[in-house]
């Protein structure tokens, strides 16, 4: 598997493959992936677009990820600040870069892809903190909430109920930039 940088056509160009990757690594029902396909197609354009993908041999998507600046007027922003107190807004929102989706096909998953993903993300994102929510979950089951609690992440807030969502998220948060000691074997990004 190789990983790579995205431009926004990039991912425009594999769309479908994008929101199939999507569906199957948050189990979504079908109805509500027509819906995210309009989200996702809009959100390339964005200030501070970032992405990346995780393409097989083949050419198959395994995994991506993607974020902007996070920024007053955007659903995801708005909801947040309106749940932290004014020190918290200025702390982690003023300057923020949001990584909005980051999966893995179930398959490809405990490869480290989802690791890579987001490595490269981070170092490719502007700003000086990284935000990013995720479905409330066992910490010590879940691959996602090991994987951001191994990357530093840390609550910013906790229960959150977003709007339409059943379920519970919460919401993570570290300073950037991302500071890692260099990996012997970590395989390298194409198209930086």
């Amino acid at each position: 598997m190789r990983l790579v940088a995205w431009q926004p056509d990039d991912l425009l160009r594999r769309l479908d493959d994008v929101v199939s990757v999507y569906g199957e690594a948050m189990g979504y029902r079908q109805e509500l992936l027509q819906t995210r396909r309009g989200y996702i197609g809009a959100h390339v354009r964005r200030a501070g677009f970032r992405a990346v993908a995780t393409l097989t041999t083949d050419g198959r998507l395994a995994g991506f990820g993607y974020g902007y600046t996070s920024g007053p007027g955007q659903w995801w922003h708005d909801q947040v600040r309106a749940s932290l107190p004014d020190p918290e807004r200025l702390r982690w929102l003023s300057n923020c870069f949001e990584v909005v989706e980051l999966h893995v096909r179930p398959a490809a998953q405990g490869h480290g892809v989802g690791a890579r993903q987001l490595r490269a993300l981070l170092a490719m994102a502007d700003g000086e903190t990284v935000l990013l929510s995720t479905p409330e979950a066992d910490e010590q089951k879940s691959r996602a909430w090991r994987l951001y609690r191994r990357f530093g992440f840390s609550d910013v807030l906790r229960q959150f109920m977003f709007p339409g969502d059943e379920r519970a998220f919460a919401i993570l948060g570290r300073d950037l930039p991302l500071v890692e000691r260099p990996a012997e074997d970590a395989p390298g990004i194409v198209g930086l």
